[in-house]
């Protein structure tokens, strides 16, 4: 893939970082912040701000630092070549792959570039009975040249310390360095707040997610207003909020299509509109994402909620916008009778009265359930395809946005939605009553029936 000769800044890539950054041109970012997946091996569970939507944020390497290591080689060479010859790199890592990291920067960017080895203090947190708890990050600091822009940072005099400097001896401040803007932060950072608190204002779910106040201090440091700044790992958007408060240019990439959709609402409340570039859009796309991307691609297709939690959500994923009927999401072909069975019972524990499956397809013996469970009078059970979910949304006529609204674009009318795609699904029920006939009120199939409905061609 050869890079083009221009860079597009305001965007938000949902793309793997090495492929985007492969088509940048070189030497075109002025600033770049990276705070990659920790080689800690664990796994987290986000969940995303009031919606309490959920993804799996995965940070495992199972081929060792060897793996890890390699993995970040490729991107850092990237990052190398799309810096600006004045520019600088920061590195956030931790004490798992931090001495790794810090070898290879060597040997990419090369010793005499290398700047400082910032340390992040911070509290909060367990404690250890057999070590010194773990309470700090490092920040590795490159240039790509000799000849950088660096403006320095400043903390205010102590109380002590202006008093002192007003004490005049003979007439004179003793310190006329006093008269300055204060005290210059060293490259150990004990002043910057880390997000801890679920109560925090500027929580939005994030497991790593860093404070606006990190990425100010190293943006006023290492930029000019109208420098470009990118973060490749953008996660949930603090790094381009910043920047874009700061008066830089900026470009986020994440892989993750709930990290950029959270960015663009992120951006949407600041006033921007941001352009956003390779989210799915197909059937296709979406069948190459996790589950629990797919997961909420479904549930913020259609402006619902995520269940609180992934384990234990008794057959429910999520909740519909308006009248919060369950919702659940299958990544996979051919659904079955037994699914929908299942969900009858979710939906009858939650006390509603209807509840909606979505999948890529279903089998005709799930129809032919969804239509008996119609029939019993207790519930519905609504069979969504991707496909129509995708058609439905896209036909949709917006709704004007209400004034109060941080969004600026309409949002789509959700009741036609859900409207049009349970319209869609009767249809398909009604084409299999045309071959089997009505279920009867009440019947459960054999098991002779549930085995060849199971292996029924998927009704298109």
């Amino acid at each position: 893939m050869n890079p083009v000769g221009y860079l597009e800044t305001g965007v938000l890539y949902c793309d793997d970082n090495l492929s985007r950054l492969s088509e940048f041109p070189a030497d075109c970012v002025d600033l770049i912040y990276l705070d990659p997946p920790f080689f800690s091996n664990r796994n987290y569970e986000v969940i995303w701000g009031d919606e309490a939507e959920m993804r799996s944020f995965e940070d495992r390497w199972e081929g060792g630092i060897e793996v890890y290591t390699g993995w970040m080689r490729e991107r850092m060479m990237e990052l190398h070549r799309v810096l600006r010859p004045t520019g600088t790199i920061y590195l956030h890592c931790d004490w798992h792959a931090g001495h790794y990291l810090k070898v290879m920067c060597d040997a990419i960017f090369g010793m005499r570039h290398f700047r400082n080895e910032i340390v992040w203090c911070y509290a909060g947190g367990g404690i250890p009975k057999r070590d010194f708890p773990r309470k700090h990050d490092t920040i590795f600091r490159y240039t790509k040249s000799a000849d950088y822009f660096f403006e320095p940072i400043y903390r205010p005099y102590s109380e002590g310390t202006q008093q002192r400097g007003r004490t005049q001896v003979k007439g004179k401040y003793y310190d006329e360095g006093l008269r300055s803007q204060g005290t210059p932060i060293n490259d150990w950072w004990t002043d910057v707040p880390k997000i801890t608190s679920p109560t925090d204002s500027e929580k939005l779910g994030w497991p790593t997610q860093k404070s606006e106040a990190l990425l100010e201090r190293v943006i006023l440091a290492s930029s000019k207003p109208g420098d470009i700044v990118l973060d490749p790992f953008c996660g949930c958007g603090t790094t381009v909020a910043v920047a874009q408060r700061l008066k830089r240019q900026w470009i986020g990439i994440d892989i993750s299509p709930t990290a950029t959709g959270v960015m663009r609402e992120r951006m949407m409340k600041l006033g921007i509109e941001p352009s956003v570039v390779g989210l799915p859009v197909t059937e296709a796309d979406l069948r190459l994402l996790k589950p629990f991307e797919f997961q909420n691609w479904v549930i913020r297709r259609i402006m619902g909620t995520a269940a609180a939690r992934k384990s234990g959500d008794m057959g429910i994923d999520g909740y519909s916008f308006f009248e919060h009927l369950p919702v659940q999401v299958k990544r996979s072909d051919r659904v079955g009778r037994n699914v929908v069975d299942n969900f009858e019972t979710a939906i009858e524990r939650d006390g509603k009265a209807k509840g909606y499956i979505i999948a890529f397809s279903f089998t005709k013996g799930a129809y032919e359930e969804a239509a008996r469970v119609k029939a019993t009078g207790r519930c519905q059970v609504v069979l969504v395809t991707v496909a129509d979910l995708l058609d439905a949304s896209e036909g949709l006529a917006p709704v004007a946005p209400s004034p109060h609204s941080p969004r600026r674009t309409p949002t789509p009318d959700l009741m036609q939605l859900l409207s049009g795609l349970q319209k869609k699904a009767e249809e398909k029920k009604a084409d299999n009553w045309i071959i089997t006939g009505p279920p009867k009120k009440g019947a459960r199939p054999s098991a002779e029936e549930l085995l060849e409905t199971t292996h029924a061609p998927a009704v298109a």
